[in-house]
């Protein structure tokens, strides 16, 4: 699962033309806590693959995924719309309206050392799951 969501954070990252310093390294510093090598990560930079089935998650994980992608929008300072249509996309993918990148991204911080309510945040885009 943790291969996915990098392979999508790749995606997103370089959704904008290119994949920022900052953007590169919150992938990296997501992969070194869950174990995965950083030949992986740069196999996955090179080349990415296509989009797995995220219906297999469990609501949690759904929620993690889509807190990485939105946190990793933000990471570089800019946010462009072809970031936000991703991140829409993704999480439609994931089972939520649209609209919950829009109420989640204002309170997901792009510095992975300040940390939001998750609990809180993961009640608000509850109320966004289809």
């Amino acid at each position: 699962m943790i291969k996915d969501q990098l392979n999508i954070l790749v995606q997103l990252a370089a959704s904008d033309g290119m994949i920022a310093d900052k953007e590169l390294r919150l992938i990296r510093a997501i992969a070194e806590a869950n174990n995965v090598s950083s030949e992986d990560v740069e196999g996955l930079v090179k080349n990415p693959k296509p989009i797995a089935n995220l219906e297999y998650l469990s609501q949690d994980q759904k929620f993690e995924f889509l807190y990485n992608v939105i946190q990793l929008m933000k990471a570089d300072g800019q946010v462009f719309k072809s970031e936000i249509v991703f991140c829409e996309d993704m999480a439609e993918r994931l089972g939520y309206n649209r609209k919950v990148v829009a109420e989640l991204s204002s309170k997901i911080y792009s510095d992975p050392t300040i940390t939001a309510d998750r609990e809180n945040l993961k009640e608000k885009a509850q109320k966004y799951f289809r």
